[in-house]
């Protein structure tokens, strides 16, 4: 408690007109949806990656133009990694206090229901290992977590036979393990799994890992922890506006830390549609 009071304190030199502690998945985005509505001009998001996505989505269900500070305060702080923001409160307040801006890209992802997102989407595989990702796991591991989890779930990787279909080109069929669609660079506290995205150039890097022996993959992985991983041909990189993949068994797909369903998924970004306070020039 008395580092969430030393935190509002600094917090409180944005002279917010309403300050809310989320007690429980979907505070967050209900409270900014609310701030949206009601006209708020900047919406702080102080929290992790999770937060972040509830936050934007409630500004984003909104369609208004509410912009958004980020304060990272999570165990992984991925999209603040990709936008170069500091990890301390002091500092980032005292960015989002200058008032450098920045228009950047939103990605909407329907599947069984609509959500969007800022960072990294990612099915398959993925989507194994963050359904084992436990709060519990994070608190225990920080950083370390997602490392943990991918180990606790390997012995249920498996393929997908999966079509992916980019723009309005005819869909493609292989045997994936992994799909990632991506905005920013990194996932899992630091994993530069799309090394070249960028968050304005209104597109999606799509990463695909297909179905491969032990060792191969086993290489991948170490390819993906440095960022070297685009130009393997045991890797599939294509960039994109809409990214629609459909697969069997079907995939769950992470969206910045929150699963949603197993039904096919179409993935469109929406260019420069998220203003954004906060970014050193």
């Amino acid at each position: 408690m008395r580092e969430t009071d030393a935190i509002r304190r600094q917090l409180e030199l944005l002279r917010p007109d309403e300050f809310h502690l989320t007690q429980a998945p979907g505070h967050a985005e209900q409270a900014a949806r609310e701030a949206a509505r009601a006209g708020a001009e900047l919406i702080v998001s102080a929290g992790g990656d999770g937060t972040l996505n509830e936050v934007v989505n409630g500004i984003a269900t909104e369609h208004c133009g509410t912009a958004l500070g980020i304060v990272p305060l999570g165990t992984g702080n991925d999209f603040a990694r990709t936008l170069g923001l500091p990890g301390d409160v002091e500092t980032a307040v005292e960015i989002i206090r200058a008032g450098q801006t920045r228009d950047v890209d939103l990605v909407r992802v329907t599947s069984d229901r609509v959500r969007y997102f800022l960072n990294v989407s990612s099915g398959g595989f993925s989507g194994v290992v963050d359904e084992k990702l436990t709060p519990e796991m994070k608190q225990t591991w920080g950083p370390l977590a997602y490392l943990r989890s991918a180990a606790a779930a390997f012995s249920e990787l498996r393929g997908y036979t999966t079509t992916v279909a980019l723009d309005d080109t005819p869909g493609w069929e292989t045997d994936l393990y992994n799909v990632v669609i991506a905005n920013g660079r990194y996932v899992a506290g630091g994993v530069p799994i799309a090394p070249e995205a960028k968050i304005d150039d209104g597109l999606l890097d799509v990463v695909l890992i297909p179905e491969r022996g032990p060792a191969e993959l086993a290489i991948v992985a170490a390819q993906i922890l440095l960022g070297r991983h685009l130009g393997s041909d045991a890797v599939i990189f294509r960039r994109a506006q809409k990214v629609a993949i459909t697969s069997r068994p079907g995939m769950w797909f992470n969206v910045d830390g929150e699963m949603i369903g197993n039904e096919p998924a179409v993935f469109e970004l929406l260019p420069k549609a998220l203003h954004c306070v906060g970014f050193t020039p």
